[in-house]
């Protein structure tokens, strides 16, 4: 299988995990974890410089940040495929999607 149907197939099963346990958006500290900042603070600042790495947005008389969890999905699989992507090829026999 290649990298790109390895990462695709990732990002469904993690919406698939993310939209049962949060639905079709994600907010505060569920949105924080997700996107790996280690305070509300830290993600306050980025957002603040525009340094979130998906689309966020705010949603009228509504508090906080939202995001499509189809992105957070999307970006974590990406994530995963930059880190495992300078590593040798996978031995005879061994799932190349891990």
């Amino acid at each position: 299988m290649t990298k790109s149907k390895c990462n695709e197939q990732l990002a469904v099963l993690l919406e698939q995990d993310l939209l049962s346990k949060h639905g079709p958006m994600m907010t505060g500290e569920d949105l924080r974890a997700a996107l790996g900042y280690p305070s509300q603070e830290a993600f306050r600042q980025a957002v603040a410089r525009k340094t979130i790495p998906i689309p966020i947005f705010g949603i009228e008389k509504r508090r906080g940040k939202f995001a499509l969890t189809k992105d957070v999905a999307a970006w974590l699989a990406a994530q995963h495929a930059r880190a495992i992507e300078p590593s040798s090829p996978t031995q005879k026999g061994e799932d190349p999607c891990r």
